[in-house]
């Protein structure tokens, strides 16, 4: 079973998702201050978004939705292409740990 949110019609739905990858970073939450409230008054209505600028980082940014610039989908290709080289290089780097490992078994 997939897991839902229920949003209020009158809100408006968010333009952005969760993980959904920015050029402001990847977004990790979102909350919404509705028309009539004083966050609302303060800060003006509407989504706001936690985002994560760095991965490597404990980093944190805040940013209305206009604020927020989407990748283009080459920008997002090689991204997700860079990332996928990153982490096959680091299951190469251990299978030749086990290699080693199961080596050192047979021998003893």
């Amino acid at each position: 079973m997939q897991p839902t949110i229920s949003i209020p019609q009158h809100w408006g739905y968010p333009r952005f998702g969760l993980e959904q990858r920015t050029e402001q970073g990847t977004i990790l939450g979102l909350y919404y201050y509705p028309s009539g409230t004083e966050l609302a008054e303060q800060f003006d209505p509407g989504w706001r978004y936690v985002l994560m600028p760095n991965k490597n980082s404990d980093e944190i940014s805040y940013l209305k939705e206009d604020q927020i610039q989407p990748l283009t989908p080459e920008e997002l290709f090689s991204e997700i292409t860079t990332e996928i080289e990153f982490y096959e290089q680091q299951i190469n780097i251990l299978k030749q740990q086990l290699a080693v490992l199961t080596r050192g078994f047979t021998n003893a």
